[in-house]
């Protein structure tokens, strides 16, 4: 055999072996890995404040956050590198961690019964709205040039985090809190001032007295509470829970996990992924469309906080997880027929885009403010928050999970295969709420777990003195 031949042969033969695959770069992934992981923090952020709430009262831990912001806002605004800009990011976090949780649960102590629906939900009304500031002013900010862009944008959320710390010394502290402490005095003065009329506050006390152990006919303004809160949260909630505190802390991990798992932040953090998917290659106009993204959300979560005291939580969240599932439906099928044809169809893109809106509209309507207004007013106030912090540990950590195996995921089983999947958790979630969710409209928050303790009978709101009273029993053992 000539030279040249084999030369030829071996080459040949060298093309059939098996080609490597290139190494992951490691910093690049750890890099990925560290930004993604910020989600989890918030929910380890969200548990600290659930206690420290019960330590130092829901106000000055809403200050306590809007300072930690502030202080991460300003590092992140001015990290020389990228270690630094990841270190403000988790100082960030734990902020937005601490107000995650308190947000929510400050709303539902203080608020009346007839609207507690609509003033706990405003929080979410504000977490929209800011994000579609964050997509209107990054469109905004990439005109910029690229070393002072993004750091205006980081770094100019110090602005209203300091503004909210100042402001919010001016709101009286929970009632529900301040009587949990004995400073009965106190909590009466803020109750006629939070209630609907004179009778309402005598009402609402006489329940939250009740529920924290405190004698009826005591007038006193300071007196000794024997129910200490957040003292033997985790035997009563894992150890020892009565049938009604083991359904409300049930159905408060699972609402929390299927308004993750059914893939919400999937959608808002990789919209323009999905929008170039679906054939819109400009930058410019995957921004604009991710814009019109934000401002739907924004758009159905006020109307959510408009019927939320108007038709109830459980019809609500029903209609919104059936809308979730037919919008996630239709994305898939679009983007699979997208993603199997050569040529480009314009109906197809203009489906896909429809059931994104109509995804995140769905959400927002339902799923998005409810999860937060359910949980943070289902539980008695001796747990109320540290087991509402526990939910949003849950919500935070699946959203991690799904942030950061989204892309994975579609190069596992495409695109259209990720969002099928969400389409199955999402009616796994339908008839996880439709069992194991009884409607809260209406009652007060110590009459809401006299409606848990019964998974398939309807609830009877007269039980809510007999559980009290069982529970009271529990607490003299």
């Amino acid at each position: 055999m000539a030279k040249g031949e084999e030369t030829t042969t071996l080459k040949s033969l060298e093309d059939f072996d098996p080609q490597k695959k290139p190494k992951r770069n490691k910093f690049a992934c750890a890099c990925a890995i560290l930004a993604s992981m910020t989600s989890i923090l918030l929910g380890y952020g969200s548990y600290i404040a659930g206690r420290l709430s019960d330590w130092i009262g829901r106000r000055y831990t809403i200050v306590l956050a809007g300072v930690i912001f502030f202080v991460g806002a300003v590092l992140m605004g001015l990290s020389p590198n990228y270690a630094f800009l990841m270190f403000g990011r988790f100082f960030a976090g734990v902020g937005i961690g601490f107000a995650f949780l308190i947000a929510p649960v400050y709303a539902s102590e203080v608020s009346p019964t007839s609207s507690r629906g609509f003033l706990t939900s405003l929080p979410e009304v504000f977490l929209n709205g800011g994000i579609l500031i964050g997509y209107i002013s990054n469109y905004g900010f990439s005109k910029l040039p690229l070393r002072y862009g993004w750091r205006v944008m980081l770094g100019i959320g110090a602005i209203p985090s300091i503004l909210l710390a100042v402001a919010v010394l001016a709101m009286p502290e929970s009632p529900r809190w301040l009587v949990a402490k004995g400073r009965l005095g106190e909590a009466k003065k803020v109750l006629y001032k939070i209630s609907d009329s004179k009778e309402e506050a005598q009402q609402r006390l006489i329940d939250i007295k009740e529920i924290a152990g405190i004698p009826l006919d005591c007038d006193d303004d300071i007196v000794s509470v024997t129910k200490v809160q957040g003292k033997g949260v985790w035997k009563e909630l894992f150890i020892y829970p009565t049938p009604a505190v083991r359904h409300i802390f049930i159905a408060s991990l699972g609402i929390h996990f299927f308004a993750q798992a059914t893939g919400i932040d999937a959608v808002v953090l990789y919209s323009p992924r999905i929008f170039e998917k679906a054939g819109i290659k400009s930058d410019t106009n995957k921004l604009l469309a991710t814009i019109a993204v934000g401002f739907m959300k924004t758009m159905f979560v006020l109307v959510a906080t408009f019927l939320l005291d108007r038709i109830g939580r459980r019809a609500l969240l029903l209609t919104s997880v059936g809308g979730l599932i037919l919008s996630l439906l239709t994305l898939a099928i679009s983007l699979t027929i997208i993603n199997n044809s050569h040529a480009s169809l314009t109906w197809a893109i203009g489906l896909s885009i429809a059931a994104v809106l109509s995804y995140v509209g769905s959400f927002s309507i339902g799923s998005g403010p409810i999860t937060w207004v359910y949980s943070s007013e289902i539980f008695p106030l001796r747990l109320r928050a540290q087991g509402v912090s526990i939910g949003a540990v849950v919500n935070r950590v699946t959203s991690g999970v799904i942030s950061m195996t989204f892309l994975s995921l579609v190069n596992a089983i495409t695109i259209g295969g990720a969002f099928f999947l969400f389409a199955g958790i999402a009616i796994v979630a339908w008839i996880f709420h439709y069992t194991m969710l009884p409607e809260t409209q209406g009652k007060t928050l110590e009459e809401i777990e006299g409606s848990f303790g019964n998974f398939w009978r309807k609830p009877n709101v007269n039980a809510t003195k007999e559980v009290n009273h069982e529970i009271q029993l529990s607490y003299n053992d």
